[in-house]
This record gives structure tokens, sequence and C-alpha cells, in this order.
């Protein structure tokens, strides 16, 4: 009978935690909502237990769990929970002047510091030129519409495979990221891709960062990028850093520029890993 009580007694605790979750989470935008589970999931790859995560997050555990389940399987853009009823890269709230104006920005460096452009550094942009107010969230609707956004790579799954990509983190990536976490430099990962826009549009090459957050920050080009270009970005990324700067890069091989060599060589705060081809196999 103590056992049973014992039982029922966890359970209740459990439906408890469950419904003061919905008390206080159902009010929340859809936004704070998936930012805490982002931050659930950064957390437990930093190696804290689901129930410390639970704690600090204030979700409960099962959501927790959820959530950590979801960035095994699908990486990043798994985490968010997608609002019902709405299409994954709808455009409504764009216009065609509004889209016309986002590529040309895209084409350009932002103004600021920023290593590119984050959805709300073009919001704020769009809103200087047009008068008009566009949320965040449809201007990310619209790039992941036009395949202008890429996701992490999911590290922790690929730290734990008994591979040649497995192996690579383990020994390349790791020993890099703690050491310039350790100077209190900043991780980034990032690429160069072609991006495949609907509608007929021509293709076009990004080059994309991911920060802290997993928060996206682009530039998109017609051709294939150049030195400068890189040198450009990784120039930025220095720019607003307080110490050193861990970037994980995938797409280019750098070695086989000079210049960028050099430059590699003259910034040491820069430390470039480059992703190999085999890293994405399964």
């Amino acid at each position: 009978m103590k056992g049973n009580a014992v039982f029922i007694y966890r359970c209740n605790i459990q439906h408890i935690q469950w419904f003061g979750e919905i008390l206080t989470t159902k009010h929340l935008s859809p936004e704070m909502l998936n930012e805490r589970r982002l931050e659930a999931v950064r957390l437990r790859l930093d190696g804290h237990t689901v129930v410390a995560v639970a704690r600090q997050t204030g979700l409960s555990a099962p959501t927790v769990s959820a959530a950590w389940k979801a960035f095994r399987e699908g990486g990043w853009e798994a985490v968010p929970v997608r609002q019902r009823g709405r299409k994954a890269g709808q455009t409504k709230a764009l216009g065609e002047r509004e889209q016309h104006i986002l590529w040309r920005l895209l084409a350009e460096w932002p103004a600021s510091p920023l290593p590119g452009w984050s959805s709300q550094a073009l919001t704020e942009a769009l809103a200087d030129e047009t008068g008009s107010e566009v949320s965040p969230r449809a201007i990310e609707h619209w790039l992941e519409g036009q395949d202008l956004k890429p996701t992490p790579l999911a590290l922790a799954g690929l730290e734990r495979r008994r591979s040649t990509a497995g192996r690579w983190v383990r020994q390349q990536v790791q020993p890099v990221r703690e050491r310039v976490a350790k100077a209190g430099g900043a991780f980034w990962e990032g690429g160069v891709r072609v991006a495949r826009p609907p509608q007929g549009t021509s293709p076009c090459y990004q080059l994309y960062l991911h920060g802290k957050r997993g928060t996206l920050y682009t530039r998109v080009l017609t051709a294939p990028p150049q030195a400068d270009d890189y040198l450009a970005l990784f120039e930025r990324l220095l720019d607003q850093a307080e110490g050193p700067v861990a970037l994980l890069f995938h797409g280019a091989w750098f070695q086989a520029s000079p210049e960028i060599r050099r430059w590699l060589e003259q910034n040491p705060q820069m430390h470039l890993v480059t992703v190999p081809a085999d890293a994405l196999a399964r």
C-alpha cells in the first residue's frame, strides 16, 4: 500500500506541474514559447538534466524531452512548434514591392557591424524604406519560402556517431569550441550554398551564419563568392566579437585561396574549422 501511495503521489505531482505549465505558457506568444524550447535544447547540449532544464525554463519535463527529441531527429528547425493553419513560407504579408526591396537588401552588407542580415534587421530596414511594419516572423516565413533559411548542423547527433563524421566532431570541432569558450569567445556555424527560390527566380549563392541562439544572418550573391566576400564576412565577425571566434564553415575549402590563408595567419583570433564532405553522410 505504501508503494502504491508513493506512485499515486508522484503521478499527481506530475499532473500539477503539467497543469501549471498550461497556466503559465498559454498566454505566451508563439515566439516566446519557441524561444523557451530552443533554450531548453541549448541547456541539454550543455549537459543539464531534463529536470534542471525544466526548472530553468519553466517548461514541464515532458515538453523539454519533446523539444530534445525533435532536435535530435530533425535539428534546430524541428524544435519550434509550427502555428496551426499557417503554411511554412507563406508570404501574404509581403507585397511585390517589399519582396523586391528585400532582395536588394540581401545583395548588400547591412550598414551595421552585423555579419549579415537577420530577420530583425531586415524588418527595420524595410520599415525605414516603406514606412510599413512587417514582423520578423513574416520575414522568416518569406526567407523559408525563398529557400534562404538553412538550418545548423546537428552537431550533438554527429558527435554520438561511430563514424568518420563523429570522430571529426569529437577531435576537431569540440576542442576548438571548448578552447574558445574558455577564452570568452563565441562559436558560430555558417557556410555557403546554392539557394533555389521558387517561381522561376534564378538560383543564387547564399552566405549564412548561425549565432549563439540559432539566429540566422545571411547575404545573397548572384555569382560564387570570391575571397573578398569571405574576408568581409570574417572581419565583421571579429569586429563585433569580444574575444576569439570559432567558425564552423560548410561548403568551401579555403586552403585553395592564398589570400584567405594569409589573412587567417594574420588574425589568429579567428579559429576556422571547415566541414568535410562526409560530415553530412548518413
